[in-house]
Protein backbone atom coordinates (compact mmCIF):
# COMPACT_ATOMS: atom_id res chain seq x y z
CA UNK A 1 0.00 0.00 0.00
CA UNK A 2 1.02 3.62 -0.42
CA UNK A 3 2.12 5.33 2.77
CA UNK A 4 0.98 8.97 2.83
CA UNK A 5 2.40 12.07 4.36
CA UNK A 6 0.10 15.08 4.71
CA UNK A 7 -1.09 15.81 1.17
CA UNK A 8 -2.24 19.42 0.83
CA UNK A 9 -5.01 20.64 -1.45
CA UNK A 10 -3.45 20.53 -4.92
CA UNK A 11 -3.71 23.10 -7.71
CA UNK A 12 -4.82 21.43 -10.96
CA UNK A 13 -2.06 18.79 -10.61
CA UNK A 14 -0.40 16.69 -13.26
CA UNK A 15 1.69 13.55 -12.69
CA UNK A 16 5.03 12.76 -14.34
CA UNK A 17 6.38 9.24 -13.78
CA UNK A 18 9.52 7.27 -14.57
CA UNK A 19 10.93 3.95 -13.38
CA UNK A 20 14.43 2.54 -13.27
CA UNK A 21 14.99 -0.75 -15.05
CA UNK A 22 13.91 -2.11 -18.41
CA UNK A 23 12.21 1.16 -19.42
CA UNK A 24 15.22 3.35 -18.64
CA UNK A 25 17.95 2.96 -21.27
CA UNK A 26 20.89 5.24 -20.51
CA UNK A 27 19.17 6.14 -17.21
CA UNK A 28 17.37 8.70 -19.34
CA UNK A 29 13.95 8.78 -17.69
CA UNK A 30 15.13 8.37 -14.10
CA UNK A 31 17.67 11.16 -14.58
CA UNK A 32 14.92 13.41 -15.95
CA UNK A 33 12.73 12.84 -12.89
CA UNK A 34 15.69 13.40 -10.56
CA UNK A 35 16.44 16.64 -12.40
CA UNK A 36 12.83 17.84 -12.00
CA UNK A 37 12.81 16.92 -8.30
CA UNK A 38 15.95 18.98 -7.74
CA UNK A 39 15.03 21.91 -9.98
CA UNK A 40 11.53 22.26 -8.53
CA UNK A 41 12.51 21.58 -4.90
CA UNK A 42 10.02 18.72 -4.73
CA UNK A 43 9.32 17.03 -1.39
CA UNK A 44 8.28 13.39 -0.80
CA UNK A 45 4.63 12.93 0.16
CA UNK A 46 4.03 9.21 -0.41
CA UNK A 47 5.80 5.89 -0.99
CA UNK A 48 4.79 2.32 -1.76
CA UNK A 49 5.53 -0.48 0.69
CA UNK A 50 8.75 -1.96 -0.73
CA UNK A 51 8.27 -5.39 0.85
CA UNK A 52 5.17 -6.01 -1.26
CA UNK A 53 6.66 -5.29 -4.68
CA UNK A 54 10.44 -5.74 -4.65
CA UNK A 55 12.79 -8.70 -4.57
CA UNK A 56 15.60 -7.45 -2.35
CA UNK A 57 18.05 -9.90 -3.91
CA UNK A 58 17.47 -8.07 -7.22
CA UNK A 59 17.17 -4.53 -5.83
CA UNK A 60 19.21 -4.63 -2.66
CA UNK A 61 18.79 -2.20 0.25
CA UNK A 62 21.70 0.14 0.93
CA UNK A 63 23.37 0.97 4.23
CA UNK A 64 24.89 4.39 4.83
CA UNK A 65 25.74 6.93 7.51
CA UNK A 66 28.44 7.67 10.03
CA UNK A 67 29.49 5.21 12.76
CA UNK A 68 26.84 5.22 15.44
CA UNK A 69 24.26 6.67 13.06
CA UNK A 70 23.93 4.03 10.36
CA UNK A 71 20.67 3.24 8.61
CA UNK A 72 19.29 1.01 5.86
CA UNK A 73 17.36 2.55 2.97
CA UNK A 74 15.00 0.30 1.03
CA UNK A 75 14.42 0.37 -2.71
CA UNK A 76 10.94 1.67 -3.41
CA UNK A 77 8.81 4.04 -5.46
CA UNK A 78 8.23 7.52 -4.04
CA UNK A 79 5.87 10.30 -5.04
CA UNK A 80 7.14 13.86 -4.70
CA UNK A 81 5.15 17.08 -4.75
CA UNK A 82 6.56 20.04 -6.69
CA UNK A 83 4.88 23.37 -5.96
CA UNK A 84 7.79 25.65 -6.87
CA UNK A 85 7.27 25.37 -10.63
CA UNK A 86 6.65 27.90 -13.44
CA UNK A 87 3.50 26.02 -14.48
CA UNK A 88 0.96 27.70 -12.15
CA UNK A 89 -0.07 24.20 -11.10
CA UNK A 90 1.27 21.45 -8.85
CA UNK A 91 3.22 18.49 -10.20
CA UNK A 92 3.39 15.01 -8.72
CA UNK A 93 6.67 13.33 -9.61
CA UNK A 94 6.82 9.53 -9.41
CA UNK A 95 10.40 8.35 -8.92
CA UNK A 96 10.36 4.59 -8.99
CA UNK A 97 11.92 1.25 -9.71
CA UNK A 98 10.22 -1.32 -11.89
CA UNK A 99 8.63 -3.74 -9.40
CA UNK A 100 9.70 -7.36 -9.19
CA UNK A 101 6.18 -8.70 -8.58
CA UNK A 102 2.47 -7.83 -8.31
CA UNK A 103 2.52 -5.35 -11.17
CA UNK A 104 -1.27 -5.04 -11.30
CA UNK A 105 -1.54 -4.12 -7.63
CA UNK A 106 1.41 -1.74 -7.90
CA UNK A 107 -0.10 0.01 -10.91
CA UNK A 108 -3.51 0.21 -9.25
CA UNK A 109 -1.97 2.01 -6.28
CA UNK A 110 -0.26 4.59 -8.49
CA UNK A 111 -3.36 5.28 -10.58
CA UNK A 112 -5.72 5.32 -7.58
CA UNK A 113 -3.44 7.91 -5.99
CA UNK A 114 -3.59 9.99 -9.19
CA UNK A 115 -7.38 9.75 -9.30
CA UNK A 116 -7.72 10.64 -5.60
CA UNK A 117 -5.54 13.70 -6.18
CA UNK A 118 -7.69 14.67 -9.19
CA UNK A 119 -4.71 14.63 -11.52
CA UNK A 120 -5.50 16.34 -14.83
CA UNK A 121 -2.89 14.46 -16.87
CA UNK A 122 -0.35 11.65 -16.55
CA UNK A 123 2.97 11.85 -18.43
CA UNK A 124 5.14 8.73 -18.45
CA UNK A 125 8.81 8.83 -19.40
CA UNK A 126 11.02 6.14 -20.86
CA UNK A 127 14.30 5.47 -22.63
CA UNK A 128 14.87 2.76 -25.22
CA UNK A 129 17.92 1.49 -27.08
CA UNK A 130 17.67 2.26 -30.80
CA UNK A 131 19.64 2.42 -34.04
CA UNK A 132 20.34 6.15 -33.86
CA UNK A 133 23.67 8.01 -34.08
CA UNK A 134 25.00 9.82 -31.03
CA UNK A 135 26.12 12.73 -33.21
CA UNK A 136 22.61 13.81 -34.17
CA UNK A 137 19.67 15.16 -32.11
CA UNK A 138 18.22 12.43 -29.91
CA UNK A 139 14.74 11.49 -31.22
CA UNK A 140 11.94 11.71 -28.66
CA UNK A 141 8.65 10.00 -29.49
CA UNK A 142 5.44 11.15 -27.81
CA UNK A 143 2.22 9.17 -28.13
CA UNK A 144 -1.32 9.34 -26.78
CA UNK A 145 -4.28 7.01 -27.10
CA UNK A 146 -7.33 9.26 -26.89
CA UNK A 147 -8.25 11.55 -29.79
CA UNK A 148 -8.57 14.74 -27.76
CA UNK A 149 -5.10 14.44 -26.24
CA UNK A 150 -3.54 13.57 -29.60
CA UNK A 151 -5.09 16.60 -31.26
CA UNK A 152 -4.21 18.93 -28.41
CA UNK A 153 -0.54 17.98 -28.42
CA UNK A 154 -0.25 17.02 -32.09
CA UNK A 155 1.06 13.51 -31.40
CA UNK A 156 0.40 10.06 -32.81
CA UNK A 157 -1.08 6.91 -31.28
CA UNK A 158 1.36 4.21 -30.27
CA UNK A 159 1.70 1.38 -32.78
CA UNK A 160 4.21 -0.65 -30.76
CA UNK A 161 3.43 -4.32 -30.26
CA UNK A 162 5.61 -6.57 -28.14
CA UNK A 163 6.96 -6.96 -24.60
CA UNK A 164 6.38 -4.01 -22.29
CA UNK A 165 7.68 -2.73 -18.99
CA UNK A 166 6.00 -1.05 -16.06
CA UNK A 167 5.84 2.24 -17.98
CA UNK A 168 3.60 0.61 -20.59
CA UNK A 169 1.43 -0.94 -17.88
CA UNK A 170 1.03 2.35 -15.99
CA UNK A 171 0.25 4.18 -19.23
CA UNK A 172 -2.40 1.62 -20.13
CA UNK A 173 -3.97 1.81 -16.67
CA UNK A 174 -4.07 5.61 -16.80
CA UNK A 175 -5.83 5.47 -20.15
CA UNK A 176 -8.37 2.97 -18.81
CA UNK A 177 -8.99 5.28 -15.86
CA UNK A 178 -9.87 7.96 -18.43
CA UNK A 179 -6.90 10.13 -17.43
CA UNK A 180 -5.42 12.09 -20.35
CA UNK A 181 -2.03 10.44 -20.85
CA UNK A 182 1.14 11.15 -22.80
CA UNK A 183 4.00 8.67 -23.14
CA UNK A 184 7.42 10.15 -23.96
CA UNK A 185 10.36 7.99 -25.04
CA UNK A 186 13.91 9.05 -25.85
CA UNK A 187 15.92 6.88 -28.25
CA UNK A 188 19.40 6.12 -26.88
CA UNK A 189 22.15 4.90 -29.26
CA UNK A 190 22.38 1.20 -28.46
CA UNK A 191 26.17 1.12 -28.86
CA UNK A 192 26.45 3.78 -26.13
CA UNK A 193 23.56 2.81 -23.88
CA UNK A 194 25.50 1.15 -21.09
CA UNK A 195 26.17 4.34 -19.17
CA UNK A 196 24.17 7.48 -18.26
CA UNK A 197 23.17 9.42 -21.38
CA UNK A 198 22.81 13.10 -20.46
CA UNK A 199 22.21 14.01 -24.12
CA UNK A 200 19.09 11.83 -24.13
CA UNK A 201 18.01 13.25 -20.77
CA UNK A 202 18.39 16.77 -22.14
CA UNK A 203 16.32 15.81 -25.20
CA UNK A 204 13.56 14.36 -23.00
CA UNK A 205 13.61 17.46 -20.80
CA UNK A 206 13.40 19.74 -23.83
CA UNK A 207 10.42 17.81 -25.17
CA UNK A 208 8.74 18.16 -21.78
CA UNK A 209 9.23 21.92 -22.05
CA UNK A 210 7.33 21.87 -25.33
CA UNK A 211 4.50 19.74 -23.94
CA UNK A 212 4.17 21.84 -20.78
CA UNK A 213 4.74 25.12 -22.67
CA UNK A 214 7.17 26.23 -20.00
CA UNK A 215 10.91 26.51 -19.53
CA UNK A 216 12.69 24.11 -17.17
CA UNK A 217 16.17 24.90 -15.93
CA UNK A 218 18.82 22.73 -17.60
CA UNK A 219 21.61 23.35 -15.03
CA UNK A 220 24.79 21.67 -16.32
CA UNK A 221 23.02 19.12 -18.54
CA UNK A 222 24.22 20.79 -21.79
CA UNK A 223 27.84 20.53 -20.61
CA UNK A 224 27.33 16.91 -19.58
CA UNK A 225 25.73 16.16 -22.96
CA UNK A 226 28.70 17.62 -24.83
CA UNK A 227 31.15 15.69 -22.67
CA UNK A 228 29.17 12.47 -23.25
CA UNK A 229 29.14 13.00 -27.02
CA UNK A 230 32.88 13.72 -27.00
CA UNK A 231 33.49 10.51 -25.06
CA UNK A 232 31.47 8.45 -27.54
CA UNK A 233 33.32 10.19 -30.39
CA UNK A 234 36.58 8.90 -28.93
CA UNK A 235 35.09 5.41 -28.57
CA UNK A 236 34.01 5.40 -32.22
CA UNK A 237 37.36 6.76 -33.39
CA UNK A 238 39.19 3.91 -31.66
CA UNK A 239 37.17 1.21 -33.46
CA UNK A 240 36.88 1.32 -37.26
CA UNK A 241 33.86 -0.99 -37.27
CA UNK A 242 31.98 1.24 -34.80
CA UNK A 243 32.98 4.35 -36.76
CA UNK A 244 31.63 2.87 -40.01
CA UNK A 245 28.42 1.87 -38.26
CA UNK A 246 27.93 5.36 -36.81
CA UNK A 247 28.52 6.85 -40.27
CA UNK A 248 25.85 4.60 -41.77
CA UNK A 249 23.40 5.66 -39.06
CA UNK A 250 24.19 9.32 -39.75
CA UNK A 251 23.53 8.88 -43.46
CA UNK A 252 20.25 7.08 -42.78
CA UNK A 253 19.04 9.77 -40.39
CA UNK A 254 20.17 12.66 -42.57
CA UNK A 255 18.12 11.37 -45.49
CA UNK A 256 14.98 11.04 -43.34
CA UNK A 257 12.71 13.99 -42.79
CA UNK A 258 13.00 14.34 -39.03
CA UNK A 259 10.80 16.62 -36.93
CA UNK A 260 14.01 18.27 -35.67
CA UNK A 261 14.73 19.48 -39.20
CA UNK A 262 11.25 20.87 -39.92
CA UNK A 263 10.50 24.58 -40.14
CA UNK A 264 8.05 24.35 -37.24
CA UNK A 265 10.67 22.70 -35.03
CA UNK A 266 13.28 25.35 -35.88
CA UNK A 267 10.77 28.08 -35.07
CA UNK A 268 9.96 26.45 -31.73
CA UNK A 269 13.64 26.16 -30.88
CA UNK A 270 14.24 29.83 -31.70
CA UNK A 271 11.26 30.83 -29.56
CA UNK A 272 12.64 28.80 -26.62
CA UNK A 273 16.03 30.48 -27.12
CA UNK A 274 14.46 33.95 -26.90
CA UNK A 275 12.41 33.01 -23.82
CA UNK A 276 15.49 31.59 -22.11
CA UNK A 277 17.42 34.79 -22.81
CA UNK A 278 14.62 36.84 -21.29
CA UNK A 279 14.67 34.61 -18.20
CA UNK A 280 18.46 34.87 -17.87
CA UNK A 281 18.29 38.68 -18.16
Amino acid sequence: MIEFEDVPLLRDPIMIASFEGWNDAGETASATIAHLIGTWNATPIAAVDPEIYYDFQVNRPRVSGEPGNREVSWPTTKIFLARDTPLDRDVLLVQGIEPSMKWLSFTREIIDFAVDCEVAMVITLGGLLADVPHTRPIPVTVTAEDDETRQRYDVEPSRYEGPTGIVGVVTDAANKALLPTLSCWAAVPHYAGGSPSPKATLALLTRLEELLDSLIGHADLPDQARAWEHGVDELAASDEEVADYVHSLEEAQDTTELPEASGDAIAREFERYLRRRETDD
